[in-house]
């Protein structure tokens, strides 16, 4: 069991993004220059898995600078589209959406107040449990609205997070739930967590959620492009990415 609470990896990792977040921007200037759902770049526009937005109220997790919101809101101009996260430096590179400081655990939105809320690999990963953290999310859902979330496939926990052969030998339990960094006067810096596929399907369960398609995506051909452990050697023989597709009961 992780001995690291939610707090403690909020209070951690919001330093750690609010630092990087000029390293990171200039590390994925492709991947963050429109709505890619992973380092597969697979584009919402392409898979459609919010579909025509207009006129809802959208929610994005863990929103980052907001590319995606950014072109939700571009693409359906009368949807309403609200980004959260924890970093203050990566929100303050957002445009074209509402930007919102607060952590997925205490969503400043009202009951059933959001037609579809989404995740592209944030937050989620961040967080020691899901399963408080999707009682939230579902909380400001309305019955029946949509929430797809992107995160690193579980299985890829068991590799080195390096890109080349020496990613490809497993050498990790998967059944390890943290990885954590410190300070050199101890102070967490950063955390983040192994959810497996059992914890997923379970959390979904357990919060009220609808789990109805999950999609592993494939690594383009034409895709040679490496982003951190994410490279086409490794893409050619193992997911990075699963994405869920749930709906509210």
């Amino acid at each position: 069991m992780s001995h690291t609470s939610a707090d403690q990896a909020r209070l951690a990792n919001q330093r750690w993004w609010n630092f990087d977040a000029e390293q990171y921007h200039q590390a994925h200037p492709e991947y963050l220059s429109s709505f890619y759902w992973c380092p597969e770049m697979l584009s919402e526009q392409q898979a459609q898995l919010i579909g025509d937005c207009s006129n809802q109220r959208v929610l994005e997790i863990g929103c980052g600078s907001g590319p995606c919101a950014s072109w939700l809101a571009s693409t359906y101009p009368s949807a309403t589209v609200i980004g959260i996260d924890i970093a203050k430096g990566m929100l303050a590179r957002g445009e074209g959406f509402q930007g919102l400081l607060a952590d997925v655990h205490r969503i400043p939105l009202a009951d059933h107040s959001i037609d579809c809320a989404f995740s592209a690999f944030g937050a989620f990963p961040f967080i020691p449990q899901l399963t408080p953290a999707l009682r939230e999310v579902a909380r400001v859902l309305k019955p029946g609205a949509k929430l797809i979330i992107a995160v690193n496939h579980p299985m890829r926990w068991v590799f080195p997070d390096h890109p080349g052969e020496q990613g490809l030998i497993a050498s990790h339990s998967y059944f390890e739930q943290a990885y954590v960094e410190h300070d050199a006067d101890g102070t967490l810096s950063y955390a983040e967590f192994q959810h497996t596929m059992s914890d997923w399907i379970q959390a979904f369960d357990h919060s009220g959620f609808r789990l109805h398609r999950l999609i592993e995506p494939e690594w383009p051909e034409d895709l040679h492009t490496t982003w951190g452990q994410w490279s086409p050697l490794r893409g050619k023989l193992f997911p990075g990415t699963v994405i869920f597709c749930a709906t509210k009961d």
